[in-house]
């Protein structure tokens, strides 16, 4: 995969505000989500796991019990690009 152009403070920031629970951390966006019962976390992150194989651009997660937290970032182009953003928004329709 070759990398993809970074999006520019501005950018990021417009990205940001049509994704509301998501915040910036360095050259990542991040949200965490907490989901009723584990079993529905780790089905979260199973579904996860399925957009973003398809996708091929994959997050960070790190569950703990009901909470999930995504990281997506892109390694290959040094941080955020506009796959991260909608990965981002994808991740948020699998909940909402």
């Amino acid at each position: 995969m070759r990398a993809v152009p970074l999006l520019s403070d501005a950018d990021i920031d417009a990205t940001l505000a049509g994704l509301p629970q998501w915040e910036r951390q360095g050259d990542a966006l991040v949200r965490t989500y907490e989901l009723p019962t584990f079993p529905d976390a780790i089905a979260f992150v199973v579904r996860v796991g399925f957009l973003a194989e398809k996708a091929d651009h994959h997050p960070d997660l790190d569950v703990r019990w009901r909470k999930v937290t995504v990281l997506f970032t892109s390694h290959d182009s040094g941080g955020i690009t506009e796959r991260d953003a909608t990965m981002a928004l994808a991740v948020d329709g699998l909940v909402e």
